[in-house]
């Protein structure tokens, strides 16, 4: 049993699964920074369609925080993965307070938002599917390694 669990950890740490505790220590970690990174990128894939219905609001709250302390701090949210279809332009009246949220992050917050145009085209949606102040990128993870080459810190969830 002891080996089974050990390699369960194993397999989820080389693939990157980091339950959403360890993002809050991970921004709690750069709150109490002498220096503000280079930016922040908040990675977002999930087989739960409804993933973002309780992560941005938390996201968002994390932003507010990590910018009352680096009012200057670049910050991006990629989304690749199920959830990013309630970002679609059609699911904007059954999902309003996201859709608010969402716009608000990107408006007010000065935040760019990413979803997968590579993912999404597997679905038959394409990048005109998706309201304007969401930004349809070639690829999640392309655009990920591109903010990893600016030198931000990777935050991933949930």
């Amino acid at each position: 049993m002891r080996i089974g669990l050990l390699t369960i950890t194993l397999l989820m740490t080389l693939a990157g699964f980091r339950p959403a505790a360890v993002a809050a220590d991970e921004v709690e970690a750069l709150l109490a920074a002498d220096a503000a990174p280079a930016g922040v990128v908040f990675e977002i894939v999930s087989s739960d369609a409804d993933t973002l219905d309780g992560l941005l609001p938390v996201i968002r709250a994390d932003i507010e925080r990590l910018r009352a302390r680096f009012p200057e701090l670049p910050i991006a949210i990629v989304s690749h993965g199920q959830e990013q279809f309630a970002l679609t332009t059609e699911e904007r009246a059954s999902a309003p307070e996201l859709h608010a949220i969402a716009e608000d992050i990107v408006t007010a917050k000065n935040v760019d938002l990413h979803v997968c145009g590579t993912y999404a085209s597997w679905f038959g949606v394409d990048p005109g599917d998706f309201p304007d102040y969401v930004d349809v990128s070639s690829s999640g993870p392309a655009q990920i390694n591109d903010y990893r080459a600016l030198d931000y810190i990777l935050i991933t969830l949930p």
